[in-house]
């Protein structure tokens, strides 16, 4: 088949914007030189990879899975059905998290940082490239969770380490940072069909209101912080005042900075250590 028989094919069932971009990333070509190209013959392999590219699509799955991949504060990182899709608020988290560091401590070298429920390995990876001179952990009650950050971290050429643990239950030593984007929605809570169908329940629902990896936390976390700390937790938009009130009663002394996101949404709080 050709290109312009696979455009005709792929327009069958999705918008045209998508069946380009979709060929431009199979064929490894801008969407635009595709127009040039239109009688090109595609090899039969790659026809049978575009029709199920195409069929995943049309049955609404996520194009971040189809793909593999999504672009993640300037880096691709590997996705699929055993870790969430990073998404534009966290790589807001990130962002703010090395404004801190910058701000908070003289420099990056020797400092330690604990990535909590990495997931795909997207926040604390993307903290070790950023922040090189750091040391990074990452944590993850989920086995292929890990096996997924273990490939970005080999992909991106990230010296960190990953550790099987519940939050902090294998974690060892004391860290300058930690960092996280743990499951936040409360059971029962209407999410995007899309979501529900395709991304990990074990990675997006919480107990307790969605509240209770934050209260867990919270509860543990002073143990494995170094006097001169930041903690930096993504949060759903409607949990700011409950997780404030928790991070009072864990960190008394603590300087609380909740942020919103560009849509203006509660959606990150980090918690420094007093100047005292």
């Amino acid at each position: 088949m050709s290109i312009e028989d696979l455009i005709v094919y792929g327009k069958r069932y999705l918008h045209t914007k998508e069946v380009h971009f979709l060929l431009s990333e199979l064929l490894n070509k801008n969407p635009i030189e595709l127009l040039d190209i239109l009688h090109q013959e595609v090899d039969e392999k790659e026809v049978k990879h575009y029709q199920q590219m195409v069929s995943r699509l049309a049955n609404n799955e996520p194009i971040q899975y189809v793909l593999g991949k999504v672009n993640f504060y300037g880096y691709w990182y590997q996705v699929n059905k055993n870790v969430l899709i990073p998404r534009f608020e966290t790589e807001e988290l990130v962002e703010n998290t090395i404004k801190y560091v910058k701000k908070h401590f003289k420099s990056d070298e020797n400092l330690q940082i604990l990535d909590l429920c990495t997931g795909s390995g997207n926040i604390g990876i993307t903290l070790k490239k950023e922040l090189p001179k750091a040391k990074v952990v990452l944590t993850d009650i989920s086995m292929e969770a890990l096996d997924v950050a273990r490939s970005n971290a080999k992909i991106l050429n990230a010296d960190v380490d990953l550790v099987y643990s519940d939050l902090f239950s294998n974690v060892k030593g004391n860290f300058d940072i930690i960092i996280s984007n743990p499951p936040y929605i409360a059971k029962g809570e209407t999410v995007d069909e899309k979501v529900l169908k395709y991304e990990p329940h074990l990675a997006l629902y919480s107990e307790n209101d969605g509240l209770y990896f934050y209260q867990e936390i919270l509860k543990q976390a002073a143990k494995f912080l170094n006097s001169k700390y930041l903690l930096a937790l993504e949060i759903g938009a409607t949990q700011k005042e409950k997780v404030v009130a928790m991070i009072k009663e864990y960190f008394p002394k603590s300087r609380i900075f909740p942020h919103q996101d560009l849509q203006g949404r509660d959606r990150m709080i980090f918690v420094l250590s007093s100047d005292e």
